[in-house]
């Protein structure tokens, strides 16, 4: 994702956060009670800062190292970095962490009683990611969500005191649905990365070559590619959908805007014929509204 905000050499905290406002999804939108907004901004800010250690997207100067203890000449290397962020980790549950984006969580961990796991799964699809550059098929995809991104909805739900098993089951479709639409707005941008998302055996049923996705704009066979794979985000979406009708109040609304916003950007990758390359496809604000009051409705 691109940074938004404030310079992170200067605030690594701040400038972590900031990216909040440029997801396809509220984060913690102002009508919720003020410690769920808190809570859900320590979990963003694990879930972002472990991502731009992931993907090389620190800010320069070496502060988030140096925060975790990694000696300047080891500061650009990822696994080392990660390493260092899952032993600050763990200091969350049994001492004091040194970075702060770690310490701002560790309040949130000790009052919704969180454990370990969805933040190690978070680290270990960023490992992941140091290793695997290409999925051969949509199952192996799907394995790769289950760390990537399903731990997320999983937090939300403890956070809110709301995680059922069944809940837990629509949330990993939800979640699932939302990395996949990612995947796709940042087709171009992962390929810059030497990564690549689309699963090899559909690239190879819609006769799609690398060389394909380097392109300034998509042809015939990378379009119908990408209409394969949102129409399989949909259908995930619509198979988490009924996790918003589960729960009550505002984490109703919440959990709307959270399918709203996979909504919205699919039919956003659609207005643009599902051309990718240029550059992802970004909902208006108009059109996520009207995802939301159609997911409150029960509808779509």
């Amino acid at each position: 994702m691109t940074p938004v905000g404030t310079d992170r050499a200067g605030d690594p905290e701040r400038g972590t956060l900031d990216k909040a406002a440029g997801e396809n999804f509220p984060v913690a939108p102002f009508f919720l009670p003020r410690a769920w907004r808190a809570d859900l901004m320590a979990v963003y800010g694990f879930a972002r800062l472990v991502d731009d250690i992931g993907d090389g997207d620190l800010a320069p100067g070496g502060a988030d190292a140096r925060l975790l203890g990694v000696p300047p000449e080891e500061a650009e290397d990822r696994s080392v970095l990660l390493d260092a962020f899952e032993a600050d980790l763990r200091k969350v549950f049994d001492s004091t962490p040194d970075h702060p984006i770690l310490r701002r969580l560790q309040p949130t961990v000790r009052r919704a009683g969180l454990t370990p796991g969805p933040f190690l799964g978070l680290i270990a699809a960023n490992r992941q990611d140091q290793l695997v550059k290409r999925y051969e098929t949509y199952d192996d995809l799907l394995a790769y969500c289950e760390l990537s991104a399903n731990p997320v909805g999983r937090l939300v739900l403890s956070v809110t005191g709301t995680s059922t098993p069944e809940r837990v089951r629509r949330s990993d479709a939800v979640c699932t649905a939302l990395q996949i639409v990612e995947h796709l707005q940042d087709v171009a941008e992962d390929l810059g990365r030497d990564r690549i998302y689309l699963p090899s055996e559909d690239m190879k049923r819609f006769h799609v070559q690398e060389a394909d996705l380097a392109t300034p704009t998509a042809g015939a066979s990378v379009r119908a590619l990408v209409a394969y794979e949102a129409e399989r985000a949909r259908y995930l979406l619509n198979e988490g959908t009924p996790l918003v009708g589960s729960v009550h109040g505002r984490l109703k609304l919440l959990l709307a805007g959270f399918v709203a916003g996979g909504r919205a950007a699919i039919r956003a990758i659609a207005a643009a014929e599902y051309d990718v390359l240029p550059g992802p496809p970004k909902p208006g604000k108009i059109q996520l509204l009207r995802e939301v009051g159609v997911t409150l409705r029960g509808e779509g």
